[in-house]
């Protein structure tokens, strides 16, 4: 955690689809400004984990609305541990990515989320944050908002290299559906915030764009 108390509160939200670079550009940003970065999607995926790792049916909006509120969720230097269990690849397979569109879409779970990434940037007095609603819904009034996003094949591409058990075919249908999902559910669809910067990730290098937001701050 970056111990800074005399800095303003100063949040960058980073949003956009599967495979568009948010992580890549977080990251990236975060440690060029100096600010602490928190992967919001990687919570969702938790959780996601959680319930199948204790025979939850997904769809069970009440359940799962239960152990959102009651799983450990402890994100760190790109780890998650979820109670006590070390998650990090898991979360990207297969099983969890077919599944966490529904745990998304939970907006108790939704809800439950998005108050502790408040708390996560207030106990740190900001960050950069990445996801799919957090200039929209989780700090609409961000220093600065960002909408990533690149083209199908590309972010296809980017994702069959993470997910290295599935073919391009697969990954782009599933990045097919996980886009259907995201901006289709009725609670904090994927959307660009108002006010939010666009930028497609699909040609750029990932140096460039930072040093352009990192202008767009100053």
């Amino acid at each position: 955690m970056s111990d800074a108390p005399d800095r303003p509160f100063t949040v960058i939200a980073i949003d956009g689809p599967a495979g568009s670079g948010k992580s890549t550009v977080g990251r990236r940003l975060a440690a060029t400004l100096g600010l602490d970065y928190l992967d919001t999607g990687a919570m969702y995926r938790g959780v996601t984990f959680a319930a199948l790792r204790r025979n939850i049916d997904p769809a069970d909006t009440d359940v799962v609305a239960r152990l959102a509120e009651q799983v450990e969720l402890d994100l760190q230097d790109g780890t998650l541990i979820v109670d006590g269990v070390d998650a990090t690849i898991e979360i990207r397979g297969p099983e969890v990515t077919r599944a966490v569109s529904l745990v998304a879409a939970n907006p108790a779970v939704r809800k439950e989320l998005v108050r502790r990434q408040r708390e996560w940037a207030e106990a740190r007095n900001g960050g950069v944050l990445e996801g799919r609603d957090i200039g929209s819904v989780v700090f609409p009034d961000a220093a600065l908002k960002v909408y990533l996003t690149a083209s199908p094949e590309v972010r296809a591409e980017r994702r069959s290299k993470e997910v290295t058990d599935l073919d391009y075919e697969t990954v782009a249908a599933d990045i097919a559906r996980r886009d259907a999902a995201d901006q289709g559910r009725d609670d904090s669809p994927l959307a660009q915030a108002e006010g939010a910067l666009v930028v497609d990730t699909s040609d750029r290098d990932v140096d460039e764009i930072v040093a352009d937001l990192v202008a767009r701050l100053s």
